[in-house]
């Protein structure tokens, strides 16, 4: 591709590129004389960047410099654009693989749709950050990851001593933006950030103190103040509507919940081009099953499933449901009816509409019906509500609502990275939640009004279950939080 440079800047904007264009020329030049001690911090940027973006993937970077982080992704397709053809010629030597493209980011032209986009280090030295944003949303589809990170302003002054020093990369006068800031330009251009948090204490890699600090107290306050870097994912937040009306499949876990089966079938509304219902039974031991059977005889003109689970568990019912389902989108009901299937229509929008990736029911909005949950419940949601918040970088309001919805194919991309976390969750939610959260979903809360039951009893069991929730948490930290 030929190269590509803005063709109307003001004269103050054109002098501003060439000049950064020397400065990151000379800097390749030197760069085999002059590392500084900026080795351990571009090794923990790629260990970063390898946590968020898979191997396998379409990634672009723009200002990629050498190609050293494009290339510590083992990207599908990977594509690097830079305006220093110093740098370029680096990078196109060392990474013979990868694509490298001549261009300035306020007039990318770069064709074809990528998996992730990435600017590392770059937002504090551009010209005009709205427009390097609105050139990225001509390329950005609705499944596009733009990541970022940035120095932080606090480290303004030490940076400027390390350089004078000659101890860190040499720069020009940087923007030094906030989080604040970006989030605004982001919004500007169209995007909508999914999560922003704060990476590397300690830029030298000193033993025990180093990994103590980046890996741990960055991620607590008041720690968490003192950072080097700021990190933050975003995605084009007005996605064209799907061509096609999707098909809906409803996967119901069913457990003694004989009395209740009629009742789904007569309520849960048609949505999309058709609702599917996808019954899995789970060793009743009241006549639950012969029920289904019985109902899927009375309602023939409805579109149904039923299977017998194997396994044990809800998680495990969900799993075998969403695997046998036909649905585009996916979605998950519990057959007690303390969430309405009339409320499932608010959640089929979220996907559809493109406000959310993942709707998440939360019962913890509106008052709840005076037997639907006990007191004590009540309190364990709202502290695995916060925590879970926390840990997953997005708001989660409800972790154990038992009904969620998701797109097919993301559920299979999560599916597919399982092994990460592990197959130990009885209960499905928080199996995607983690998954939603590692794959950068944009999980939306969907208030419902919580119910009593009207038949049987919770197959909960508060404090061998909370006890087994905390256990999934603390595991969650080590692959989610502190890594």
């Amino acid at each position: 591709m030929e190269n590509r440079f803005p063709e109307a800047l003001d004269d103050a904007a054109e002098r501003y590129r060439k000049e950064r264009r020397r400065h990151w020329d000379s800097v390749a030049g030197s760069r085999d004389r002059q590392r500084g001690w900026g080795g351990y911090y571009h090794e923990r940027l790629r260990e970063i960047y390898r946590f968020i973006v898979p191997s396998g993937m379409r990634v672009l970077e723009i200002g990629c410099g050498e190609g050293e982080l494009l290339a510590a992704l083992q990207p599908s397709r990977g594509v690097g654009v830079d305006f220093s053809s110093g740098m370029l010629e680096r990078a196109k030597e060392r990474y013979p693989g990868l694509e490298f493209i001549a261009a300035d980011a306020h007039a990318l032209g770069v064709e074809g749709e990528f998996d992730y986009i990435i600017l590392s280090d770059l937002v504090n030295d551009l010209w005009d950050v709205q427009t390097v944003f609105g050139e990225i949303g001509k390329i950005a589809a609705p499944s596009t990851r733009l990541v970022i990170n940035t120095y932080s302003r606090l480290w303004e002054l030490p940076l400027a001593a390390a350089k004078s020093l000659k101890l860190a990369t040499p720069s020009l006068a940087q923007n030094w933006l906030t989080c604040t800031d970006i989030d605004n330009l982001l919004h500007l251009a169209g995007f909508e950030v999914i999560r922003h948090w704060e990476e590397i204490l300690f830029p030298l890699d000193w033993p025990v103190v180093t990994s103590l600090g980046n890996r741990y107290l960055i991620k607590l306050w008041p720690f968490n103040i003192f950072n080097l870097t700021h990190f933050i994912i975003a995605r084009w937040a007005s996605p064209a509507p799907p061509a096609l009306e999707p098909l809906v499949s409803v996967v119901v876990p069913a457990r003694n919940e004989e009395g209740n089966i009629r009742k789904i079938l007569q309520r849960t509304p048609e949505m999309g081009r058709g609702t599917e219902l996808v019954f899995v039974e789970g060793h009743s031991t009241d006549n639950t099953y012969g029920a289904i059977e019985a109902a899927l005889r009375e309602y023939p003109a409805r579109r149904c499933l039923l299977f017998r689970q194997d396994g044990q568990g809800k998680g495990d019912a969900v799993r075998l449901g969403f695997r046998k389902a036909g649905g585009d989108i996916l979605m998950i009901l519990d057959a007690d009816l303390t969430v309405p299937p009339e409320d499932l229509p608010r959640f089929y929008n979220v996907l559809v509409s493109g406000q959310g990736e993942f709707a998440n029911g939360v019962r913890l909005v509106y008052p709840m019906e005076k037997e639907a949950m006990r007191f004590i419940n009540l309190l364990g949601n709202k502290f695995f509500s916060l925590a879970f918040s926390w840990l997953l970088g997005q708001p989660v309001k409800d972790t154990l609502c038992g009904t969620k919805a998701l797109w097919r194919r993301d559920y299979e991309r999560i599916a597919a990275g399982r092994s990460y976390f592990g197959d130990f969750d009885p209960f499905g939610d928080f199996d995607l939640l983690f998954g939603a959260a590692k794959l950068n979903l944009k999980i939306r809360d969907v208030p419902i009004r919580y119910r009593e039951r009207t038949y049987g009893a919770t197959n909960i069991r508060r404090w061998r279950h909370g006890w087994l929730l905390i256990r999934m948490m603390m595991f969650a930290l080590r692959r989610m939080k502190f890594v």
